[in-house]
Parts: C-alpha cells; sequence; structure tokens
C-alpha cells in the first residue's frame, strides 16, 4: 500500500512544528535559565517623574542577607550610554538633539522607573529586601508629562543639557505644492486626533541573564531579545566595549514581542557587565509591574490633518503636522517611527497628488517611545482613513466611493507617492469588493433596524489601508539616518543523509518560523518538514543576522533562505552531472530529485548530499566537499502589504459599552505561504488593534506618575471583547523578492482600529459626533448619548 505524503510546501497550511514544545511546557524562555553560582538583580527604580539625585546611601542595604553587590552610576562610570539606532536631521540639516540615556540614573531622574540602583543578592526575595532598604535623597523638580506640559513657555528641562525639550522638527514632501492646491480645491476638509499611548505587554516579561568565563573573558547574555546579533552590536560597541568575539547574546524560546523586545535596554548591560565584576552569573526578571515602566512604549501622538478635494471628490493635496512624544530618552528605533515609518506612508492607498508632513518629536518625563506593533504604520492610516470617512461626512460624498474615485489604479504601478515610497504593487479594488461582498455591507441597514429594535445602536465602519514593511535597502535606510544595515541572512546546511539545518538570523517569538521557513525548504528542495531543524537566536551558530520586526521574516529572512537553496541547487548540479557523467547544463532539478534532461537517469538529493560528504567518486579538484551555502539579502524596496478590514459595533445606550459584533479582514499578502498561520497572524493583529480602539490607555497624570500602571488599571483586550474574524486573502505578489511575499505579521493592528472607529461613530450618526477618541471607553460612549460630553 503506498502512502500518500501530503504537501507540505508553500500554500499548505501545514501545523506548526513548534507548538507540541510549548503545549507540553517543553520551551525554554529566558527565565527558565539558570547557570551554577547564580546571583539575582533587582533594580531600584525612581517614585519620581523628574529628580535630582542628592544622595544614594547604600550601607544599610549593603548589610542585609544576602547582599553580594550594589552598584550606582558611580561605579558605571567606565561604560557608555545606550545608544540610539537611528538618527533624523531638522528641516535645517542640523542634526536631532540626542541626549546620553545612562544605564543608571546620573545626577538626576527623568520618569517614573527611572534605574537609580542595581542590587545583586543570593535571592532575588533578598535583593528587593534590600533595594528597600536604600536611601535616596530626592530632590522632586517640575514635570513635563505631557507633549503640550513640555513645549509649554518656560516647560521643564527634560534634559539640563538641550536648549529645549524639542528632539527634531522634521519635514518631508512639497509644501508650496500643497499650498497651491487648497488654494483652488472645492472642499477642505480638517481632522484633529490623539493617537493614544500604549503599553504594549508581552505574555513574558522581559528578563536578562549575564554569565562570564574568567578562563575565556567570554561574555554571555541571555536575553528576551527580537534580534540578538543588534543587541550585541549595541551593547559591545557602544555600551560595555567588549569585543565582538568575546560577546555571546543568546536569545531563546520569546513569549511574544510586539516591537518591544527590539530595543538594547539598560538591564542586559546591566547583568552582562555585573557578572564580569562579581565572576558570576547574574540574572534579572521583571515582574509585571516593573514592565509597566520600564518597556517601550508605543504610539503617543497629537496630530492635525488638512485634506484638499475637488469638487468631484478627487483628492488634491493633504497636509499634516504631528508632534511625537519620545518618552525621556531616545529608545533604539525611535526616531525614525513618526518619520520615515509614519509620514511616508500618508499616501496610503490613494493617489493624492501633493502631500506635506511636519513631525515634531519632543521629550517628556514618560518612559521612552518606540515601534510597537505596526510602527508609525497604524499611526498614519488611523489618521487618513478617520480623516477620509470625516471628509465623506463633510462633502456629502459616499465614503465607499469616496474611496474608489481616489485609489491609485491596478495598471499604476510602479506607483510613485509624493512621500518618497514607491509602491511595486497593488490591487486595492479587489480587496475592497471582496470584503464588502464578505461582511455583507449591502445588508448592514437591515441588521442596525434588528439592533434598533432591541435597544441597541449599531454601526460599520470601513479601513482600506497599506503599510511598508522589510526596510530596505541598506544604502537607502543609511541616508536616512539608519545606524546598521538592514538585510539578511541565512544558512543552508545539507547533511550527508540529506536532512537539513537551516540558520537564520530572523527570530522568532510567535510568528511560527520553524514551520513556514522549513515549508520553503520543503518546497524548494523536497526535503519533508520533519527533517529540516531550523536554528536562531545565538550569535554564536548563526551569521550576524539584524533579527524579526516591521514583518521581514519572510521578505527579507525567507530570501535569504531562498538565495541560498539556489547556491545548494547549483552546486548539487555540478556534483550530479558528475556522478552521471553529464553536462551540468543538462541536469535539472525539481524538489528532491536531480535529472539529465530526456534521459532516465537521476540522483536524489540525499544521494548527492552523501557523495559531498564521502567524496570517494568525487570532483575534488573543481568542487569542494560539503553541501553548505550562506546568502546575504538585502532588499531593493520595502513590500507594501495593503487591504480592507470592516467592522461592526453595537452600544448598549444605558452602559456606554461598544461590542464588537462582526470584523472581517481581507489583505494582500503578498504569496502566502501557510494560510492557517496567515490567519492566526491576522487575527492576533486585530486583536490588538481593537484593545487600542476600545479599551487601552496608558495614563500619566500631570505629575508624571503613571495611572494605568497595572492590570487593575490597563484594560486589555479579553475573548470576550472579541467577535469571530473573518480572515480571507487577495495576492499581489512583491515584484522585488524572489517570493513574491509582502508581511502579514502587522497588518491587523494597522486595519483594524479606524474600522473600530469609524464602526462607533456611525452607531452615534443621531448624536451629531464628528468623531471619538481612542479608546473608546463606555464612559466616553455614555456621556456622547446623555450629552454630557
Amino acid at each position: 500500500m503506498n502512502v500518500v505524503t501530503p504537501f507540505e510546501g508553500i500554500g499548505a497550511s501545514v501545523r506548526r512544528k513548534e507548538d507540541l514544545r510549548f503545549l507540553s511546557g517543553r520551551g525554554q524562555y529566558t527565565d527558565d535559565i539558570n547557570r551554577p553560582g547564580q546571583a539575582h538583580a533587582f533594580i531600584l527604580r525612581s517614585p519620581h517623574a523628574h529628580a535630582r539625585l542628592r544622595a544614594v546611601d547604600t550601607a544599610a542595604a549593603a548589610a542585609m542577607p544576602g547582599v553580594v553587590a550594589i552598584y550606582t552610576s558611580a561605579d558605571l562610570t567606565a561604560i557608555g550610554g545606550i545608544p540610539c539606532g537611528w538618527q533624523i536631521h531638522n528641516k535645517d540639516g542640523t542634526p536631532m538633539a540626542e541626549p546620553k540615556h545612562p544605564v543608571l540614573a546620573e545626577g538626576k531622574v527623568r520618569h517614573v522607573g527611572d534605574p537609580v540602583a542595581v542590587v545583586v543578592a543570593e535571592t532575588r526575595d533578598q535583593a528587593r529586601d534590600a533595594a528597600e532598604a536604600i536611601a535616596v535623597d530626592y530632590e522632586v523638580l517640575p514635570v513635563a508629562a505631557s507633549l503640550a506640559a513640555a513645549q509649554a513657555p518656560g516647560a521643564p528641562a527634560v534634559h539640563d543639557d538641550l536648549p529645549s525639550n524639542l528632539c527634531y522638527d522634521w519635514e518631508i514632501g512639497d509644501a508650496a505644492a500643497v499650498d497651491a492646491a487648497f488654494a483652488r480645491a472645492a472642499h477642505r476638509v480638517v481632522f484633529e486626533t490623539t493617537n493614544n499611548r500604549l503599553v504594549p505587554n508581552a505574555m513574558e516579561p522581559r528578563a536578562a541573564l549575564g554569565d562570564y568565563d574568567t578562563t575565556s573573558g567570554e561574555h554571555t547574555l541571555y536575553t528576551t531579545s527580537q534580534n540578538p546579533h543588534v543587541i550585541r552590536l549595541l551593547m559591545g560597541a557602544f555600551v560595555l566595549n567588549i569585543p565582538e568575539s568575546k560577546l555571546r547574546v543568546v536569545a531563546p524560546d520569546v513569549g511574544g514581542g510586539f516591537g518591544s523586545k527590539i530595543y538594547h535596554y539598560a538591564e542586559e548591560a546591566i547583568v552582562t557587565w555585573a557578572a564580569a565584576k562579581l565572576g558570576r552569573p547574574v540574572k534579572w526578571t521583571a515582574d509585571r509591574a516593573e514592565s509597566f515602566m520600564s518597556d517601550a512604549h508605543g504610539r503617543d501622538h497629537v496630530s492635525r490633518a488638512e485634506l484638499a478635494l475637488d469638487a468631484e471628490g478627487k483628492f488634491l493635496a493633504l497636509r499634516v503636522q504631528t508632534q511625537a512624544n519620545m518618552g525621556a530618552y531616545l529608545s533604539t528605533f525611535a526616531p525614525c517611527v513618526p518619520t520615515y515609518l509614519y509620514a511616508t506612508l500618508l499616501a496610503g492607498v490613494y493617489g493624492t497628488p501633493a502631500i506635506h508632513a511636519e513631525v515634531k518629536a519632543v521629550f517628556t518625563n514618560t518612559v521612552p517611545v518606540d515601534a510597537y506593533r505596526g510602527a508609525g504604520r497604524p499611526e498614519a492610516t488611523f489618521l487618513l482613513e478617520r480623516l477620509v470617512d470625516v471628509a465623506a461626512r463633510q462633502t456629502g460624498f459616499d465614503k465607499l466611493e469616496l474611496r474608489r474615485r481616489n485609489f491609485i489604479p491596478t495598471d499604476a504601478f510602479p506607483y510613485q507617492t509624493p512621500v518618497a515610497l514607491q509602491y511595486d504593487s497593488g490591487d486595492y479594488f479587489s480587496t475592497l469588493e471582496q470584503a464588502l461582498e464578505t461582511s455583507g455591507w449591502n445588508s448592514f441597514e437591515e441588521r442596525r433596524a434588528e439592533a434598533m429594535a432591541r435597544g441597541r445602536l449599531r454601526g460599520i465602519g470601513i479601513s482600506t489601508y497599506l503599510e511598508a514593511c522589510g526596510i530596505a535597502p541598506s544604502a537607502v535606510v543609511g541616508s536616512l539616518g539608519a545606524r546598521a544595515g538592514l538585510y539578511e541572512v541565512g544558512t543552508i546546511r545539507v547533511h550527508p543523509t540529506g536532512s537539513v539545518t537551516v540558520l537564520t538570523g530572523a527570530h522568532s517569538h510567535g510568528q511560527g518560523h520553524e514551520t513556514t521557513f522549513a515549508q520553503l525548504v520543503a518546497d524548494k528542495l523536497g526535503v519533508p518538514i520533519a527533517q529540516v531543524d531550523i536554528v536562531h537566536g545565538d550569535t554564536n551558530k548563526v551569521p550576524f543576522g539584524m533579527g524579526t520586526y516591521g514583518s521581514r521574516s519572510l521578505a527579507v529572512g525567507g530570501s535569504a533562505m531562498d538565495k541560498a537553496m539556489d547556491k545548494i541547487i547549483a552546486k548539487g548540479r555540478r556534483i550530479a552531472a558528475h556522478l552521471m557523467e553529464a553536462s551540468v547544463e543538462d541536469v535539472e532539478f525539481e524538489r528532491g530529485t536531480f535529472r539529465v534532461a530526456g534521459t532516465d537517469k537521476s540522483k536524489s538529493l540525499t544521494e548527492i548530499s552523501l557523495a559531498a560528504y564521502v567524496p570517494h567518486n568525487y570532483p575534488i579538484d573543481e568542487i569542494e566537499p560539503g553541501l553548505e551555502e550562506t546568502a546575504f539579502y538585502d532588499p531593493k524596496n520595502f513590500t507594501y502589504p495593503g487591504g480592507c478590514h470592516i467592522a461592526e459595533v453595537e452600544i448598549e445606550p444605558e452602559t456606554g459599552v461598544v461590542s464588537l459584533v462582526n470584523f472581517t479582514a481581507v489583505d494582500d499578502v503578498g504569496r502566502v505561504i501557510n494560510p492557517m498561520i496567515v490567519e492566526g497572524q491576522v487575527q492576533g493583529g486585530v486583536a490588538q488593534g481593537v484593545g487600542q480602539a476600545l479599551l487601552e490607555a496608558c495614563v500619566y497624570g500631570e505629575d508624571g506618575q503613571l495611572l494605568s500602571g497595572s492590570m487593575m488599571d490597563y484594560t486589555m483586550p479579553r475573548a470576550d471583547d472579541l467577535a469571530p474574524v473573518s480572515v480571507a486573502t487577495h495576492a499581489t505578489l512583491c515584484t522585488h523578492n524572489p517570493l513574491g511575499v509582502k508581511g502579514c505579521g502587522e497588518v491587523g493592528a494597522i486595519g483594524s482600529p479606524p474600522a473600530v472607529i469609524n464602526a462607533v461613530v456611525d452607531a452615534l450618526r443621531d448624536f451629531g459626533v464628528n468623531h471619538v477618541e481612542m479608546p473608546a471607553t463606555p464612559q466616553k460612549i455614555w456621556s456622547i448619548i446623555h450629552g454630557k460630553s
């Protein structure tokens, strides 16, 4: 009886290989790792948003049981500050303000949670108890906890060595062309909004474990990171001055990141330095409350947008002014989020001929802000898609027709936007029509009437969005301020018996790389995915790679793997030609088999790999033994996923509670490698987008205290806050990477917030509401309905 092997290649919904490990409790996260002789670190953090450090008295703490050492900034004078990985220039060409970000506070603290001292003890509890005994003499200073407060006349200086709290004042686009278009416009629409600050809250809190080998002088850092090579580069070269050959960074299983684990954090440097200082491992693990005030936050923009339209509803120009909160220090990629990841996306899916955007980035006495799932793209999409709905209402055009009139035509690609980017492919009409049909858009009024009969207000909202992924190429982003390359690496190692090990610079923290990357190998080399192992997250094993963020894993990392497999096949053809006494040009390869064209001669990949490692009959003078190849891939352009999201909500007037009742997502993510994983990625992104739209808000008081500093006050979406999410794809292939993929990890979080808020506003259409700021909490909605706003 012949056993039919199910198809496991590109397009198959293969179950995730890694899930057995996770579901059976055999995953290994940073906090699961323990080293012999390990000590524990606890970090004393500032309770004040802004204060001078008059004195730090550690004597009483040092005498407490189990204490090994206590360190303050006075002990760290030989190390550098936490570096920023991107530099932005002002309108006048001068570089942005870039104050030092010390590992431990020097002279003063600048936000609640700023690290002041680190206690190392035999146990974590002993370290915590000792930290409470440290006496810190704070001189409390006036606070600039908001964008408005930080820019007010006489505002407190977050950094004393800067002339103001302005980090940079940047622009993009043609202001004169925009002004001219507004002068001739038939309609002018103005929209203002605040994109609410968010706390990432990955399932696994951050952790770091430093180790030091006194015999070799090698440092090892185990950390919850999305890009271990970048951490090695930044920490080794700029903070601790350790040669990269002596610094190993390992990111084991990571329980979610969403951007918050991209960055180099002070705790990583602290435990690495302390381990070498003490000659024993030092471990730190955050608790949830600590994460709220130490992990980089996301979003926090205040924007004003103006749209010019002609009499037929065609967009003529867009003018945007945005203020972006940087927090107290510059996090690793923070400067590029409200500039090159935001303002360059303001064209969206529309053929707006003239766009000008100004962005002011401001320091405040709050936790640093950096990329969070979508990173600039959700902020741009929310602003644009709410603006289009406001324009439709103000001008009287149908919201769908207004979008259709302004979509970039499908025959216009490649399409050059007025804000630097060139889109390579897309079909926004088809994703719109598919979403309308799936959502039952045309029958919505029947559902609205039925809800009204039950005493509920029902609304429907739409978002037609576009994002940019796989940031590249390196030469271009370098000219825009990036301080690192943005390529990726892939190594394909075919073992003697035909199994394959893939080494990738991408890092998996929930995406399913161990499955999708194995599917690429199965599809191209014909190796069953059970015989494909994926290795990532260890700088001693993997060639230099740039990690995972910005939905780059397949588009950049997968493309590097594809190029490496091309090299494997090319070498295999030469070996096969020798073994089968044929010309290399006559040898063909398809899914695991080398054949001489027009004959019955063939060799399996396993036979070729065995010959490569046991070269008894082998052209040793012409071809090196072994079958392993490495390739680097530096993309020619971003990739541009897009799509249409439609949300339906119901509002309970008596309480103001908004319930999501239906959600439809039709996304163009390019070629789909694993439909099941794409569906899961989109659903997860939608959950986060719904969380921002309806529930989540990171709130600071005027004194800089974090008022939403725990799960008691910061509302995360739960299963019963969501509706079934219908996910579908409509693919136009990326034209410049070998796989045709675009990326799917962020689309759900980008398209969903404006769709939900558009639905909320639609449900409140009889109350004269033009906009509801995120999150649309019950209190806000109740106040609108009952005239209390």
